[in-house]
């Protein structure tokens, strides 16, 4: 294994489990750490570094989903989280604590692995640099901020992935259910009006700065176009 694996933090109080999920994540070429308590977390993040973490929600010491909420008020790093919850209403808490991808055990090794190389995929092509409307746009991947003629957006989550994906593809028209995949990984949970209600806001928010120009435009039928605003 290289020394540039991506480095998987396993949080998970199954013994078995953990050790086969590891052995697959090294079969794909990752890096592995295994912790057993949720209250182990937290220190080690303090001392190391994880590209991507899987979080078991029913952990003893401190439980995943707490856990997921206190990761994101230090730091924006990847979460699966998984669990043998099924119901709805469970799966959505763990996306509203910041969770990046909700998977229900017994899950597939495979799946999860695969889950794994997809965000980690998109959190690469999110890093990369911009070149379209960058005099306008900074856009902070690891803050999840992005700022406006220098001026803070005060993003959420779900808005700071719109509009970073807006930003790279400008003058493309992009459809609903593309950008339902750019909020969630399951995008089944929720509909294609939300959507809309989250361009209403990231508009709302950016026009607040830039009143005379309308950057997101709905195309009938179709989905939203992104211009780049003029310096």
């Amino acid at each position: 294994m290289s020394d540039t694996a991506k480095r998987i933090l396993i949080v998970e109080d199954e013994p078995k489990l953990a050790q086969l999920l590891a052995e697959y994540l090294a079969a794909a070429g990752f890096a592995t750490v295994l912790l057993s308590r949720g209250d182990q977390v937290l220190d080690w993040l303090a001392e190391h570094t994880a590209d991507l973490l899987i979080l078991d929600v029913m952990l003893p010491g401190v439980d995943g989903l707490a856990l997921c909420r206190m990761i994101r008020q230090q730091c924006q790093v990847p979460i699966i989280m998984a669990t043998a919850r099924v119901e709805e209403a469970s799966r959505l808490q763990g996306l509203e604590q910041g969770a990046d991808d909700y998977v229900c055990k017994p899950y597939s090794l495979r799946e999860m692995v695969a889950r794994v190389k997809t965000i980690l995929r998109r959190v690469e092509v999110s890093s990369t640099p911009i070149a379209a409307s960058e005099a306008v746009f900074h856009v902070d991947t690891a803050m999840m901020s992005i700022n406006l003629h220098g001026q803070p957006l005060g993003l959420t989550r779900v808005e700071f992935r719109l509009l970073h994906y807006f930003i790279n593809h400008p003058q493309v028209v992009i459809a609903r259910d593309d950008l339902l995949n750019v909020i969630y990984d399951d995008y089944r949970l929720v509909s294609e009006r939300t959507v809309d209600t989250h361009v209403k806001n990231l508009r709302k928010k950016i026009q607040h700065h830039l009143p005379e120009q309308d950057v997101i435009r709905a195309v009938y039928g179709l989905g939203y176009v992104f211009q780049a605003p003029s310096a």
